[in-house]
């Protein structure tokens, strides 16, 4: 769907998501007052509010009242593309096998048990 064909509190959930997937958001990271994006987006409270829904219906964001809107943790995940997603398992196996040679390579060189 096309900006154009969206409604603007889609648009507003979009970025958000967008945002997420970025990594400008971030797990726990509070959001800006309904205010605050109400006047970002040029439009009313209501839309803000309706676009701040569907994100806690869709599981990502959670609220608390006087306090604001939150990214949940699990977010991150949520929206990231199958490209993302791929991207974040190469870069933990690659992490898990620099431990593993390294630990390897230390035990070769007498870091680790005497044998």
């Amino acid at each position: 769907m096309t900006d154009e064909a969206m409604q603007p509190y889609q648009r507003i959930a979009q970025d958000v998501r967008d945002q997420i997937r970025l990594g400008r958001l971030k797990g726990n990271d509070k959001l800006p007052s309904t205010r605050e994006l109400a006047a970002r987006y040029e439009v009313a409270p209501g839309t803000v509010q309706r676009a701040l829904t569907e994100l806690r219906t869709g599981g990502i964001i959670y609220s608390h009242q006087g306090r604001g809107s939150f990214v949940r943790e699990s977010a991150i995940n949520a929206v990231a593309d199958p490209t993302t997603q791929a991207i974040k398992r190469l870069e933990d196996q690659v992490a898990d096998l620099t431990a593993r040679l390294e630990r390897i390579e230390r035990d070769r060189s007498g870091g680790g048990e005497d044998h």
